[in-house]
């Protein structure tokens, strides 16, 4: 009898525990203090919270230990623009989001349009008519049976990519086009009122050259004499002034 009241105790105090806790989490899940009213978003240029709160299947407002941050980062890392991505929850109403983005180098054209790629070759985005160019043109190579979420296979574009993707972000919006003049030789174009060409050559000293350009767009600010060209293709730069 002893035993039974003993054993009795021990699933009483068992089910008080169980109620007891349920009410305590009950409480912090939803009570009001404890609701999302702030999204942190770091690492984020081309995405808005707009886009991470569709992606993330997140509502503000909701409750944040109702949020599981295992499963908005598995949603959001599906998205083909992030590359990398943490959430983590900070008391008592935000959700803190960090990204690294697929930074969009080069449109190339394909057969039915255009594509913006990553430095990885990735195609990140495609459309019919070409928009107002925030990012060079590959000229002189053209894929075809491409799109979002495919991985262009061209050569001489994945170099011309990893070239891209040592320049700063200053001197990339500077480009307007990257021109594969020949298998082996490679000319850019300025962004400006008179394109300055810029010849890089070959796909090669790719570090050294990408200085190059960043110091000579660089420089182009303050100098009073217009450039037709500058000639990277030789150890030391060749730059041919305008008549």
């Amino acid at each position: 009898m002893i035993r039974r009241r003993r054993t009795f105790g021990r699933i009483f105090r068992g089910i008080i525990f169980l109620i007891v806790s349920a009410a305590v989490l009950g409480f912090f899940v939803y009570v009001p203090f404890f609701t999302l009213g702030e999204i942190k978003l770091n690492g984020a240029k081309y995405l808005t919270q707009e886009d991470i709160l569709r992606v993330g299947n997140i509502y503000m407002g909701e409750p944040l230990f109702k949020l599981e941050t295992d499963v908005v980062q598995s949603r959001l890392s599906k998205d083909l623009r992030i590359e990398e991505v943490t959430v983590r929850r900070h008391l008592p109403h935000t959700l803190e989001i960090t990204i690294k983005e697929r930074r969009p180098l080069a449109t190339i054209k394909c057969d039915y349009g255009y594509l913006d790629l990553d430095h990885g070759g990735i195609v990140l985005d495609s459309y019919k008519n070409l928009k107002e160019m925030q990012i060079p043109m590959i000229t002189g190579a053209a894929v075809r049976d491409l799109y979002i979420g495919d991985k262009i296979d061209d050569e001489i574009v994945k170099k011309i990519l990893d070239f891209l993707q040592l320049l700063n972000e200053d001197t990339l919006n500077q480009l307007s086009e990257i021109s594969i003049v020949e298998k082996d030789y490679i000319v850019m174009y300025s962004l400006t009122d008179q394109p300055v060409q810029i010849r890089i050559g070959k796909l090669e000293r790719l570090d050294e050259k990408a200085h190059l350009t960043e110091d000579f767009l660089n420089n182009m600010e303050t100098n009073n004499k217009p450039v037709e060209y500058v000639d990277f293709n030789y150890t030391a730069p060749v730059i041919k002034f305008r008549d």
